[in-house]
């Protein structure tokens, strides 16, 4: 797949059908996609046209994959989806082009080409609409996150985590700035030259909003300056770049509020609340993969017996009234993508990207690292008084020792965020490996850090279409 490269706009489609890679594109996309970016109507459509290109691999797997190979999740494999079979048992292969190995680097590739799009004729359209230069800006400022977004992606897939080599030096993906045309073949990345992508392309969305730009209507499902931050925090943890990921996540936590009670269980079955949500991807008018695959009657995926009994460490953690658990029944199926009350064929399953109660839980880790012990202390408290629904000076916590409290921290975002596409990545960027119930129905129990299979194999499409892009190491024929 020299990473074909399928421009998806709310308006029309163009796909480039004369290359195997979706990494290139051809003649006709090249006359066509300057015809549809010569006016603000164009521009107009093709950010929402972007957005619901990144909702498409986040919906068909990159949202399930982190949980289905992590290790508290339970797959139903007796009549339930096989797509993800591969995966939850570690044996996918560069052939499996149909699960998430090859349609989250096609789908994530296509959806790369259509913000690179955007940020391409960004310059010509200033030139030309000068009267929209805030409208442009907010577009270009948008489509910047989202290409910093979907690198880190695809990375946390595709590649070993940041710290598997002390420089970032091992294999990462393909960076791309530009569409390659037809007769270029890209080769990977380092994952430190990957990152130093994202981080720029953040810091660069974040100087336009800083600007002043923001002239959109406060919608979740469009990037903020916040959402920003909140990723800024995020891709420096994975980083281990301790101080910037506390003060990213301060900036975002000064500016928000935790939902309680009530409201919080709302975040999860109620379309359009009011709540904590930073950034969330629409899943209106959207079939959705994931809701197929959490669904609370027939689940392929639902919680397993570790998770349960890590919520049960507390009888009066809200977070238990996320599962539905049946006497006599031999699952726990999550409620976060139950939409009680509402027709199956009108269900819309957003795909929450960002919360502010990860910002807390990032600050928490920074500052155990930084040896900040009190202040971690504090926003762990912050989070475990809303999960009991308690006041934060009722919370008590005896460890005091730093390793005692990095656990206490795991443990919490392994509640908090079950479901939501983080577990597998949080276990390797701390090389902590995956570690099953005994009960569990995959054949691997057990997969020690460090692991080759902890990054998916490169499709084979792409290997045969691209003489550079070499094979992650293990998966070579």
């Amino acid at each position: 797949m020299k990473l074909r490269q399928l421009f998806i706009t709310a308006i029309c489609v163009f796909t480039f059908n004369s290359c195997d890679s979706f990494l290139e594109v051809d003649e006709v996309g090249k006359s066509s996609i300057p015809l549809f970016f010569s006016d603000m109507n164009g521009v107009r459509a093709a950010i929402p046209g972007a957005y619901s290109s990144v909702y498409a691999y986040y919906d068909f797997g990159y949202t399930l994959y982190p949980d289905v190979a992590g290790d508290m999740l339970r797959l139903n494999i007796v009549g339930g989806d096989t797509k993800m079979v591969s995966e939850y048992n570690y044996n996918a292969t560069p052939e499996d082009e149909i699960t998430p190995v090859g349609r989250i680097w096609r789908d994530g590739y296509e959806a790369l080409a259509n913000v690179n799009n955007i940020i391409e004729y960004y310059p010509k359209l200033v030139e030309k609409f000068p009267q929209n230069a805030n409208e442009l800006a907010q577009i270009k400022a948008e489509a910047l996150f989202l290409r910093g977004l979907i690198h880190f992606d695809l990375v946390k897939v595709y590649a070993q985590p940041f710290n598997f080599t002390p420089d970032a030096s091992h294999p990462g993906i393909p960076v791309l700035v530009k569409t390659p045309g037809p007769d270029t073949n890209v080769g990977r990345n380092t994952v430190s030259e990957t990152y130093t992508q994202i981080i720029k392309d953040l810091e660069d969305s974040a100087e336009l909003f800083e600007t002043g730009i923001e002239i959109g209507d406060g919608s979740v499902y469009h990037v903020s300056k916040l959402a920003v931050y909140s990723l800024l925090s995020r891709v420096s943890l994975y980083m281990e770049n301790w101080s910037d990921a506390a003060n990213y996540a301060t900036l975002v936590i000064n500016e928000t509020e935790l939902s309680q009670g009530q409201d919080y269980l709302k975040i999860f079955n109620t379309i359009g609340a009011s709540d904590e949500s930073i950034f969330s991807l629409s899943g209106k008018l959207k079939k959705s993969t994931v809701g197929t695959f959490y669904n609370i009657n027939n689940p392929t995926g639902f919680a397993d017996v570790k998770l349960v009994n890590l919520l049960n460490e507390n009888p009066d953690d809200i977070r238990l009234q996320l599962l539905k658990e049946t006497p006599g029944q031999q699952t726990t199926p999550t409620l976060k993508y139950y939409k009680p009350g509402i027709p199956e064929g009108e269900l819309q399953h957003d795909i929450l990207v960002i919360r502010a109660s990860e910002m807390y839980l990032i600050r928490a880790e920074a500052n155990v690292n930084m040896g900040q012990l009190e202040h971690a202390k504090n926003d762990l408290k912050a989070i475990q008084a809303r999960a009991q629904q308690r006041e934060v000076s009722e919370i008590e916590i005896a460890e005091n020792g730093a390793s005692a409290l990095q656990k206490l921290i795991w443990d919490e975002k392994a509640k908090e965020f079950c479901f939501e596409g983080h577990r597998l990545f949080d276990l390797t960027r701390t090389k902590q490996g995956v570690v099953r119930d005994n009960s569990n129905t995959s054949n691997v129990k057990e997969v020690q850090y460090p692991n080759f299979r902890f990054a998916l194999p490169i499709p084979q499409t792409e290997l045969n279409a691209n003489k550079n892009i070499l094979q992650n190491s293990g998966y070579e024929q």
